[in-house]
């Protein structure tokens, strides 16, 4: 086992990071140019996350940038990576701070759970018709991996998604890729999904001669609770007047029409999903009802409603963070006293950041959240915006009014990396590990 720290060198405090992804990372890389081991442990063999297992396959250079960001991040002095450690599992948070003694406990473990889709019943049909985001992205991404062994699904044409974000056009994106470019194999032409979203479909067929309407193919259609305008597909500054408003809804209309033009994916706003269609035990279709927004708030139009039939319909409303057993929830997140400080409600010592915290999948977000708050750990004052001043003097004082970790704790924490360690096969050699148990970022 590589030596954790010289003889010496012994740190005055360390700190737990659950998480080794965007947030984590940036955590990490913040918290230790500044003299604070930081312990990041990772449930998974690789610290990627969603860059990994969320981001479609395509992304290959925004995949490739953020792992050597994270890569960088985590083989940096003062960084100790634990891989393949879930607490609640292996560890409890109780153990952290209590056995091991870490100063402090940092949640950046993401937002990977599904949001459920809020149609009463409709979980008795996953997998009978209905499919969820993440297991539906993490499929398409590994499941020419050698040894793949998880759940596998069908593309079927005229499946609808449910949803409205970045994540819920790159689920419809991956439909129509696989519809296309099986259909385009079946005439003798090889194409694969990178072509297909650097080109577009519309493009692609171009070249061919060929249309949707010769290949036979109706496509995937998204559906969206609001307008157009309204997805959350670029961000409005703080305090955003009506004209900064209006370029960002046009910017939003943009996006969204591109994906149309390019990807051939149809898109119907206004329509909330109220109910199921069910036949034979499966679902086979959503009831939907129009609306329309009226003051900011969605509100359903009378008499409208719409049965729409689909062979498979993919939930993409968003995600929420796993639960830990002892931390305090408030409906799907956790009971934040003050989320611009991370703390948690009657817990001490525990803060989130990133996904975790937010709730938000956005990986620029993620980062910016995590500096925030790590920067805060570090130090009473920082010259920082002052809209995270608050959070950076609260949560300074957990670390900064601690003592210095004594002896004894530095053994406990020293033998609790070194069992975890031993009973995964890690040696202390990130890089190497890294490549051991991947293919690589891209």
């Amino acid at each position: 086992m590589s030596i954790l720290w010289p003889e010496g060198q012994e740190p005055q405090h360390v700190v737990a990071i659950i998480g080794g992804a965007v947030s984590g990372s940036e955590a990490a890389r913040t918290l230790s140019e500044r003299g604070i081991l930081c312990v990041v442990i990772e449930q998974n063999a690789r610290p990627y996350g969603k860059i990994e297992d969320g981001l479609p396959r395509w992304h290959v250079k925004l995949r490739q940038a953020e792992c050597a960001k994270i890569d960088e991040n985590l083989a940096r002095a003062n960084v100790v990576y634990v891989p393949e450690t879930r607490i609640g599992r292996d560890l409890s948070l109780d153990e952290l701070l209590n056995v091991w003694g870490v100063d402090a406990v940092i949640l950046a473990s993401g937002a990977w759970r599904d949001r459920p889709l809020a149609l009463e019943g409709v979980d008795r049909y996953l997998n009978r018709g209905l499919v969820y985001q993440n297991a539906f992205v993490h499929w398409f991404n590994h499941r020419l991996d050698p040894g793949y062994s998880g759940p596998s699904y069908e593309i079927r044409d005229g499946a609808i998604v449910v949803g409205g974000g970045l994540a819920s056009i790159d689920v419809a994106k991956i439909i129509n890729f696989e519809l296309y470019a099986e259909a385009l194999h079946q005439r003798g032409i090889g194409v694969d999904v990178e072509t297909l979203e650097h080109k577009g479909i519309a493009r692609v067929l171009e070249e061919h001669g060929l249309s949707s309407h010769t290949l036979g193919i109706k496509g995937c259609t998204l559906y969206y609770r609001r307008r157009k305008r309204d997805m959350p597909l670029a961000s409005a500054p703080e305090g955003a007047t009506e004209a900064q408003m209006a370029k960002v809804e046009t910017a939003r209309e943009r996006i969204m029409n591109k994906v149309i033009e390019q990807c051939l994916v149809g898109f119907e706003e206004c329509h909330m999903p109220v109910a199921p269609i069910v036949e034979d035990d499966r679902l086979v279709g959503l009831r939907f009802v129009r609306t329309e927004v009226v003051g900011g708030r969605l509100v359903p139009v009378e008499g409208s409603e719409r049965d729409v039939m689909a062979p498979m319909v993919v939930s993409s409303v968003g995600s929420i963070p796993e639960p830990f057993q002892g931390i305090p929830t408030k409906g799907e997140l956790f009971r934040w006293s003050n989320s611009q400080t991370g703390e948690l409600e009657g817990i001490n010592k525990i803060f989130g950041l990133g996904n975790v915290l937010t709730g938000k999948g956005n990986i620029k977000a993620s980062r910016a959240n995590a500096n925030q708050i790590s920067q805060g750990v570090i130090a009473r004052v920082l010259e920082m915006p002052e809209a995270v001043h608050a959070q950076a003097e609260h949560v300074a004082k957990v670390v900064a009014s601690n003592p210095r970790r004594t002896p004894e704790q530095l053994c406990r924490i020293r033998e609790g990396i070194g069992d975890r360690w031993r009973k995964v096969g890690y040696t202390g050699d990130y890089h190497a590990w890294t490549r051991r148990t991947g293919v690589g970022p891209a």
